[in-house]
This record gives structure tokens, C-alpha cells and sequence, in this order.
């Protein structure tokens, strides 16, 4: 009996230090998941350009699949990743950091450059290949998962930078737990927004309150320009989070002019208006990271097309070809 007795007691202890581990789990993950908080506003803006111009059936399967591939992206990808390269190759991760910095300037450069040259896109592609729904939306979900793969790498790097030093496992299950709650916060707050006018529609029409109606028909009517502009939103953001992660990577990397000079002239601003500092800084750094982010991917635009999508079409045509014979 007094074995069974010790027996509980252990138990008990393995139950309690386990639950406190779960409390630094979910404690730890709050804290790191807060400091990535403007990566996460980030992802909320960018995403819902993707979904737009589909059918309102199709709204939600898409933030589904975007939802999975961004969890696919953290948990498979990123997270072992993340984990081995900050305990076995911590350089690493800066320089790679910027390659996907890099990437969105590039991507969020291209929209705007599209903007002033729509037909130069068009060129490339087989007329009519746009209005294929289906290939439409493999094209917009694996552009979408590609893009978040670039955020959700820059939110896991902060959370992970965020972790007290402790074990491998309890860094593990913080990651996971940043990892679901942040896709959960993201495409949560994604389908809301795509569904609004939905919701506006169902009140116009079967609210019982005139106020109620008139609010229905309001948000019907305001959803259009809100996803407008909604999607330059997305666009800034990429330019201004990828211009951000190659300053600060450059930064790390000892090349400090471009990153204080940013610094110095968002403090002298906030300062001279001496009112919401925090504000005015954090403005400044943004719109000067930004404009960072669109010359560089404008740098980049003709190179990818001229050198990177040559000699990936070459490896692809190598591929099918071998696949032919």
C-alpha cells in the first residue's frame, strides 16, 4: 500500500512540474509571440489581396489551403529549421533572412511596377490563361504560401530570439505554440475580413431593426475600397518588412551606415515634433525602410528576369526533357 501511495505521490510531482511546463510554454509563446506582433499585422494585410476576385464559395476553401501551407510552412519547415541553425549555425540564419527580405521587396516592387507597365506581364503568359478559375487559384494560393513562408520565417526568427535559453524540447513547444497561435490570429482575422460583406448582406436582409438593415447595407458598400485599400496595405508592408530585414541583416553584419542613418533621421523627427515619438519613429523608420525595399526590388526586377528566370527555365526544360525519354 505504501508503495502504491509513493507511486501516486510521484505522479502527482511528474503532473504538476509537467503543468508548469505547460504554463512556461504558453507564457513564454505569449511574450514571443507579442514581439512579432508587427510581422503579424504584416501577414493579416497581405493575405486577403489573394483572395480576392473569386467566388464567394471559394473565399474560405482558399484561406483554408493559405491556412494549412502557412502551418505546413512553421511546424515542418521552419521550426526544425529555425531550431538547428540557432544551436548549430546561428550565422546562417541573418544572411538567409535576407535572401527572403529580398524576395519581398522583389515581390511587393514587381505590383507596383506592374501598376505603370499592366500589359508587360500579360506578354508572358498563353492568352486566356488568367481566366481559368482553377489554375487561377493554384497560382494565388501558392503565391500566398510563398509569401508567408517569408513572414512566417521573420515571425519564428523573432520568436525563437524571444525564448529564455532552456532546453531544446521546451524551445520546441514555444515555437509550435507562437506557431499555431499566430496562423490561428492571422487567417482567423483573413476570413473575417473576406466574408464581411457576406455577413453585410445576411443583415440588410434579415435584420429585424431599420438600424440594423441600413448597418448591413453600410458594409456591403464599404468592403470594395476597404479590401482596396487593404491590398496597397499588403503591398507597403511587403516592401516595408522586407526592406527592414535587409537593413537590420546588413546591419548585423557589421555594414551599420544605412541602418543608423535610418535611425538617426526617424529619433531627429520624433523629437523635433515632440509629440507621439513612438508614433512619428516608428512612421519615419517604416516609410524609409520602405522606400528601401522598393529600389531595391526594382534593382532586382531585371535581374530576375534576365538571369534567375533564364536559368530556372533551362533546369526545368533539362527536367522535362528527361522526363520524356
Amino acid at each position: 500500500m505504501s508503495g502504491l501511495l509513493a507511486l501516486l505521490d510521484d505522479v502527482a510531482g511528474i503532473a504538476k512540474i509537467a503543468a508548469a511546463s505547460v504554463d512556461d510554454v504558453v507564457g513564454q509563446a505569449a511574450k514571443a509571440g507579442a514581439k512579432a506582433a508587427g510581422a503579424v499585422i504584416d501577414d493579416a494585410a497581405v493575405t486577403p489581396k489573394y483572395v480576392t476576385g473569386f467566388k464567394p464559395a471559394r473565399e474560405l476553401p482558399i484561406v483554408w489551403r493559405i491556412a494549412r501551407g502557412s502551418l505546413k510552412n512553421k511546424l515542418l519547415f521552419l521550426l526544425p529549421i529555425g531550431l538547428l541553425l540557432a544551436n548549430f549555425a546561428p550565422w546562417v540564419i541573418t544572411p538567409l533572412l535576407m535572401l527572403g527580405g529580398a524576395y519581398l521587396c522583389f515581390e511587393g516592387a514587381e505590383k507596383v511596377y506592374h501598376l505603370f507597365a499592366p500589359h508587360h506581364h500579360d506578354a508572358d503568359e498563353p492568352e486566356g490563361l488568367e481566366r481559368d478559375p482553377a489554375h487561377l487559384e493554384e497560382q494565388k494560393v501558392a503565391g500566398a504560401i510563398k509569401t508567408d513562408f517569408i513572414l512566417s520565417a521573420e515571425i519564428m526568427t523573432i520568436a525563437l530570439s524571444e525564448i529564455p535559453e532552456s532546453n531544446i524540447w521546451m524551445e520546441a513547444a514555444t515555437l509550435a505554440a507562437v506557431a499555431i497561435g499566430i496562423t490561428v490570429m492571422v487567417y482567423g482575422s483573413v476570413a473575417l475580413i473576406v466574408k464581411a460583406d457576406d455577413f453585410g448582406l445576411f443583415l440588410s436582409a434579415k435584420g429585424r431593426l431599420e438600424a440594423t438593415r441600413a448597418f448591413g447595407r453600410g458594409i456591403v458598400k464599404a468592403m470594395p475600397g476597404f479590401l482596396k485599400v487593404l491590398m496597397t496595405v499588403g503591398t507597403a508592408a511587403m516592401l516595408w518588412v522586407g526592406g527592414s530585414i535587409v537593413i537590420h541583416g546588413m546591419e548585423v553584419l557589421g555594414a551599420t551606415w544605412l541602418y543608423d542613418t535610418i535611425h538617426d533621421a526617424a529619433y531627429a523627427v520624433a523629437h523635433g515634433i515632440g509629440q507621439a515619438e513612438g508614433f512619428f519613429k516608428w512612421a519615419v523608420t517604416a516609410t524609409l525602410d520602405g522606400i528601401f525595399g522598393l529600389l531595391l526590388g526594382l534593382a532586382l526586377i531585371p535581374f530576375v528576369g534576365k538571369v534567375i528566370l533564364p536559368v530556372w527555365g533551362m533546369f526545368r526544360k533539362d527536367k522535362g526533357t528527361a522526363g520524356s525519354h
